[in-house]
């Protein structure tokens, strides 16, 4: 079996509000590109990836994909993970795998779980991302702990979530302080509740807030301050676990990270830790050093989605529920449109590969879509609702 021909698809899905965060907000909208690998025998694996419009950079590798087997990922790596000894394209890469081991999935008549090791569970528990939103029409528009818990309330009931997450940073810590306690007294001792202000607070900052959270009962509090060494100052003056996505995003960061005792929790994400196969090094790697492990949403669509529950699946040692953006997102791009949430969980796909197919009429649409309102990305996550803004420190 051999590659022929690589396609690419830039989309845009809308979300019901657009979620604000400590460095911008996501305008209504997500940006995704899309992947489609084909083979000689008519196989074609899906793929999926966000940062913006990246068909150009798959155009680019195309060359480097067209006639190598999909069954031998460890080539397809070398020659598109690190083609030059000065670039790294991890995010690309775990997108060609993710189509790759479709392909596998399809070609055996096997979910993708079973390329992987197998699945050790039916189903993967997520979080509800409870972003302070902008409002738009009938929704959006909470700041205060009184709107946030109606909001959480409302995505535990429509969803069924066990646990949400804070976006913190977007207001005073003293708001966010408010709105965690007041979501902890709603939905009781069990709900699982964690707070992420991405990196947003001063050092100071994040050890008054941590303290002031010690009879919260949070899981976590992920990544409260900016790199190794100031988690590894707050880590030593808190009883919360600390949580990062961002100052331990890769296998270099790891033995720093260790070695520094900075992070009790690594949220894993296909596309950081160079695909599918990669986060089930790290896997190990937080087993062997009895770290925590999670998984990190970037925004994903059902491809994406799909790969992750699959991933998830095969992880013995992932004890966290999954974060995820999916809620908020109106429709998606494949068959059926989005996978539904059962009691906060997704189910693992069962049929061949991914189990999820795309969706003409929905990915025409998407691709229109993304024509009509262009690629954020290129103006990152700009606040159209304040203009002249851009994400300086007010003091936090």
């Amino acid at each position: 079996m051999k590659i022929v021909d690589l396609k690419t698809h830039a989309v845009a899905v809308l979300v019901e509000a657009p979620l604000r965060h400590s460095t911008g907000v996501h305008p209504g909208y997500l940006v995704r590109t899309i992947l489609e690998l084909i083979t000689d025998e008519g196989i074609v694996g899906l793929g999926e990836v966000g940062g913006g419009d990246q068909t150009g950079l798959f155009q680019k590798l195309k060359p480097r994909l067209i006639g190598e087997d999909p069954f031998h990922l460890e080539r397809i790596k070398q020659k598109t993970l690190r083609q030059i000894y000065y670039i790294s394209n991890p995010r690309a890469y775990a997108a060609i795998e993710i189509a790759c081991l479709d392909i596998q999935g399809k070609a055996a008549g096997r979910p993708l779980c079973d390329m992987i090791g197998g699945r050790l569970h039916d189903e993967i528990p997520f979080n509800a991302s409870l972003s302070y939103r902008y409002r738009e029409g009938d929704l959006g528009g909470e700041t205060t702990p009184e709107d946030m818990v109606a909001y959480a309330k409302q995505e535990v009931a429509r969803c069924g979530f066990k646990s949400g997450k804070l976006k913190a940073g977007v207001l005073p810590p003293e708001n966010d302080i408010a709105v965690l306690y007041a979501v902890r007294e709603a939905l009781g001792p069990e709900f699982g509740l964690r707070v992420d202000p991405n990196g947003f607070w001063s050092r100071g900052t994040a050890i008054r807030v941590a303290k002031e959270l010690e009879d919260c009962k949070l899981e976590y509090l992920e990544d409260p301050t900016w790199g190794l060494e100031g988690m590894a100052r707050v880590r030593e003056r808190t009883s919360i676990p600390l949580a990062t996505n961002m100052c331990v995003a890769r296998f270099d960061d790891f033995a720093a990270g260790v070695a520094m005792n900075a992070v009790d929790i690594i949220l894993s994400d296909i596309y950081y830790w160079e695909g599918i196969q990669g986060v089930k090094v790290l896997s190990g790697m937080c087993d062997a050093f009895r770290l925590g492990l999670g998984m990190h949403s970037g925004s994903e669509l059902g491809i994406t989605m799909a790969a992750m529950v699959h991933t998830a699946s095969t992880l013995p040692n992932l004890t966290y529920s999954v974060d995820t953006l999916y809620h908020h997102m109106l429709d998606d791009v494949i068959v059926g449109g989005k996978m539904p949430f059962r009691n906060g969980c997704i189910a693992v796909p069962t049929g061949p590969g991914l189990g999820v197919e795309l969706d003409p009429d929905r990915l025409a649409r998407a691709e229109e879509l993304f024509r009509e309102r262009g690629d954020y990305y290129a103006r990152f996550h700009e606040d159209t609702r304040r203009p002249g803004w851009f994400p300086i420190n007010p003091g936090w």
